[in-house]
């Protein structure tokens, strides 16, 4: 196990993702939802909604193309890669994102600890929309074995 320093406080660069449809049309391909709510904007407006909604789980991709990369993190961390598990993630919506909208986000280690011979670490990332009010919390948990 390699020794890695307390990386709590520390944070990735801030980016920016701009939600577009394509990608969330997408998205619901690969998972399989057929639901029209996330991918017809008209459908979408009948319901309520601005333009069409975001997934439950659409900010990984949020993250994929606009955050930090998988080498990006473990230099962070400071872990071997090769031992590296995904422990848990969670999402808290403070209010609906849509299509269009431009998201920034900045992901901080909150929280690190040893447990049976493993370092937890615990990221949140903050997402906010153009008016800077946050969005969505998202928490994740990176497992070294």
């Amino acid at each position: 196990m390699s020794t890695v320093q307390n990386k709590v406080g520390t944070e990735t660069k801030p980016f920016t993702f701009t939600v577009e449809r394509g990608k969330i049309s997408e998205f619901v391909s690969a998972i399989g939802d057929s639901n029209p709510l996330y991918t017809d904007s008209e459908f979408a407006k009948e319901k309520g909604y601005r333009d069409v909604p975001i997934p439950p789980t659409f900010p990984t991709v949020i993250d994929m193309w606009g955050g930090a990369d998988f080498e990006t993190l473990i230099a962070l961390l400071e872990v071997n890669p090769l031992k590296v598990l995904h422990g848990e993630q969670s999402y808290d919506y403070k209010k609906t994102i849509c299509a269009g909208d431009v998201i920034s986000a900045v992901m901080k280690v909150v929280d690190q600890k040893e447990k049976r011979g493993m370092k937890l670490f615990t990221l949140e990332t903050i997402y906010k929309d153009e008016a800077s009010e946050t969005v969505l919390l998202a928490t994740s948990v990176v497992i070294e074995r």
